[in-house]
């Protein structure tokens, strides 16, 4: 029996654990006309209050990146993939892609992402809260990123300020990351910046990154 009991703590616990997050995220950067900015932006509103209708919707999200006006980024959250790919093709999509299409200068550009490391979300609700949203694209293969950010975003969750630190990677591409932060004020960001966990961040990624690290700034569309 004694020789038997690791076994069945083992087991127990194995059973006990939680089971893979299959959520499925995307993410899409847009340019749109200036002059067209009110237009998508109600159409991203419409968008999104139809697209709730929709089997797995979680959230979808809307970001105009601070200091260049009409310049969004869109990220989608789905139950899984089955619920995204469903929604994809969805006459919701097709009418939504087709008004911004008579706005944008740029390409819509979406891609699938998964999630790596995703905690709780504290957001306070104040118009003061800022995102970063950075595009982290690793260009030596074999070294361990995928750690390195999970332990980033563990740490700076305990940073106060802080409101929120995902960090997902590319559904098809695992040297690709895309990290979003919320913290309640510019001041908080600094802070950050300056953390230890922050500068052995950018120190050890700095050698492994295929290029610069695109960090931007947003404030969320209300």
């Amino acid at each position: 029996m004694q020789r038997l009991l690791p076994l069945l703590i083992g087991t127990v616990l194995l059973c006990a654990q939680a089971p893979p997050d299959g959520t499925a995220y995307s993410v899409a950067y847009v340019d749109i006309l200036p002059a067209s900015r009110t237009a998508a932006i109600t159409a991203m509103k419409q968008y999104r209050d139809t697209s709730r209708k929709d089997d797995g919707f979680q959230r979808i999200e809307f970001f105009e990146q601070v200091g260049r006006p009409a310049h969004f980024c869109i990220i989608e959250t789905w139950a899984n993939r089955g619920d995204l790919d469903s929604h994809a093709a969805s006459a919701n999509v097709k009418d939504f892609r087709n008004k911004i299409d008579s706005m944008r200068l740029s390409d819509f550009d979406q891609r699938s992402y998964k999630p790596l490391s995703v905690g709780t979300a504290q957001n306070d609700r104040s118009s003061r809260s800022i995102f970063v949203i950075t595009h982290v694209d690793i260009g030596a293969p074999g070294t361990n990123a995928a750690d390195l950010l999970g332990k980033l975003a563990g740490a700076s969750r305990n940073e106060k300020g802080n409101l929120r630190f995902d960090v997902l990677q590319h559904a098809m591409r695992a040297n690709h990351f895309t990290v979003i932060e919320e913290w309640q004020t510019a001041k908080t960001i600094e802070t950050h910046a300056t953390a230890t966990h922050t500068k052995e961040y950018r120190n050890t990624f700095g050698p492994i990154l295929g290029s610069p690290l695109d960090e931007r700034i947003y404030k969320a569309v209300q």
